[in-house]
């Protein structure tokens, strides 16, 4: 069975939890809390999905597979919650949250502060951003619940500035561009949206770019003290201390697997959860998206790029314009592997020396495939980065490569290299896995989905988790 806690626990448990990524640990925590008898199971040999930190190149250089930054974690309605703090989970900000240098030498930049960002941006656009940013600001307890949750799932906190939100968010990012007259702002909105692995022109991507950009300025965009595996670290040491039992190494198959329970929750691709809890084709129309190239490297220096404000960012995007970005995650969606990816690249080691040997760093980056493409982006990713920091190769001392079947091997829930979870652009990105009133639950009375296939979608933010472990909590006290 894998590895096993011992506890006393009743003939028939409350709830069993299969997954444990960051949504699988939070649902777990959430009824736990409320004096549930709760299991998880999980198949990996240790907890934490796409929230994990390994030694992928070099020992003692710890990189994260997947996740790496996290501005929905530090922002989650959800972690906000719980002590994670108290577990050992310990935020680490950037000087920048997030640079976007242009071929020039210079960038514009995500600051915690507005006016740093509007200044970057140049005069013809300031102005604009002020405006577009003003509604938002100082209202994130309210403007994150509101959001990070199923759009039809009650009244929101704040009605006005939802529906300001909602207007735009519904737009495609190069629609809502138009409000900009440079380059450089239109670039940093493109660029923040092609965390969607969606086209600039999809429905919904303005959304995604304004949503980082507001996190950015209200809780920054952090990474944890020793990794993204710290947040799945300290999710399952409070569950434990709630009561919770955690079993790695194994995976499940079958329902009939498992332990007698009321209730099971499943992290997983809907595509799985089908295939284990036999309910056919019942999310047959749930479709996948591109996948992910990512390169992980070890390197002799920090990466030396030629814009300034990138020497001081946590997070840095590559895309000289919005065209070139929309031309990029264009290709990726249509089935072509982009000549020039749009990458988004993170610096763990700039702000976190356990991450690396003194003197060395670690650095983290990925481009756009097609879905379960075979072929290598490697020279594509690294011509386009020596664009901006010329002669890093000289600086490589080890590269760890994953394309997306490699990505899709490390976690089953990266369908094809999805790490999306499904496809996140149109209808899609807001009606997840398919149209109901509740969403995490399924054609079986027993069965729950809360992984990021479900509302709010992507993101190590524990919502999706949250939101399900209501709706069986709910069933549960219904009996």
């Amino acid at each position: 069975m894998g590895d096993e806690e011992e506890a006393d626990v009743p003939s028939m448990l409350d709830a069993v939890v299969v997954g444990a990524g960051p949504n699988g640990l939070t649902a777990a925590v959430e009824l736990a809390r409320r004096g549930c008898a709760v299991e998880i199971f999980e198949a990996a040999d240790a907890i934490g999905g796409g929230s994990r930190t390994e030694e992928l190149t070099l020992p003692g250089f710890r990189h994260d597979p997947c996740s790496a930054v996290h501005p929905l974690a530090i922002g989650s309605p959800a972690f906000d919650r719980m002590p994670l703090g108290r577990h050992g989970l310990e935020w680490l900000h950037p000087e920048l949250p997030l640079a976007h240098p242009f071929p020039d030498g210079s960038a514009a930049v995500l600051a915690r502060s507005v006016g740093e960002t509007a200044r970057s941006l140049g005069p013809r656009d300031a102005g604009a951003y002020r405006r577009l940013m003003a509604p938002y600001l100082g209202n994130w307890a309210t403007f994150a619940p509101d959001v990070l949750r199923a759009q039809w799932d009650g009244v929101p906190r704040d009605p006005l500035t939802w529906a300001r939100f909602g207007l735009n968010a519904l737009l495609p990012v190069s629609l809502l561009s138009r409000r900009f007259r440079g380059e450089k702002a239109r670039a940093i909105l493109a660029g923040l949206a092609g965390h969607a692995i969606a086209p600039t022109s999809a429905p919904t991507t303005a959304g995604l770019a304004l949503i980082f950009a507001i996190a950015a300025h209200e809780v920054g965009w952090p990474m944890p003290r020793g990794g993204s595996q710290s947040i799945a670290d300290a999710l399952g040491s409070y569950l434990r201390e709630q009561g919770g039992v955690i079993h790695t190494g194994t995976e499940v198959k079958r329902l009939d697997e498992l332990p007698p329970a009321r209730a099971y929750i499943f992290d997983t691709s809907p595509r799985a959860l089908a295939r284990i809890a036999g309910l056919g084709n019942a999310y047959r129309r749930y479709h996948y998206g591109p996948g992910a190239f990512k390169i992980d490297y070890a390197l002799d220096g920090p990466m030396p790029w030629t814009a300034p404000e990138a020497r001081r960012a946590g997070t840095v995007h590559i895309g000289p314009t919005a065209g070139e970005i929309g031309t990029a995650l264009r290709s990726a969606f249509d089935g072509r592997p982009p000549a020039a990816p749009f990458l988004i690249s993170a610096q763990p080691s700039l702000i976190d020396p356990t991450r690396a040997p003194e003197g060395k760093h670690t650095f983290w980056v990925y481009g756009h495939a097609p879905s379960g493409w075979t072929g290598d982006l490697t020279d594509a990713i690294e011509r386009q980065l020596d664009r901006f920091a010329p002669g890093f190769r000289d600086l490589v001392l080890a590269r760890a490569t994953a394309g997306p079947p490699e990505l899709a091997a490390r976690n089953a829930n990266y369908i094809d290299g999805d790490i999306a979870c499904g496809a996140f652009e149109g209808l899609q990105a807001v009606i997840r896995p398919k149209l109901a009133r509740v969403p995490y639950a399924t054609p079986h009375p027993a069965v729950f989905l809360c992984s990021s296939a479900t509302p709010p979608g992507p993101g190590v933010h524990g919502m999706s988790g949250h939101h399900a472990a209501r709706a069986v909590w709910r069933r549960l006290r219904g009996r």
